[in-house]
């Protein structure tokens, strides 16, 4: 029988990263607005849209460097939890 481990004492915290990604010509945009996520508590927050034009591979290279760069600040944060 197997036995699923628990560590209770150091266990990091849970979190859920929300995005949305989809490609569109450069000419055929006219704006982005933010993006609205609602909590369990009922409160609401707020996501910033990021547009980035170029090249099929300019648009990953800088999207993986915006993800990185993400989550260098994010450890930069303390934890709300």
């Amino acid at each position: 029988m197997r036995r699923k481990l628990q560590l209770v004492k150091g266990r990091e915290p849970q979190w859920a990263l929300v995005y949305g990604m989809r490609i569109f010509a450069t000419d055929s945009i006219t704006g982005v607005e933010a993006a609205k996520v609602s909590l369990a508590d009922g409160g609401s927050g707020r996501i910033t849209m990021h547009l980035i034009q170029g090249t099929r591979a300019q648009i990953r290279r800088q999207l993986l460097q915006s993800v990185e760069a993400f989550f260098e600040l994010l450890d930069e944060e303390p934890s709300p939890m």
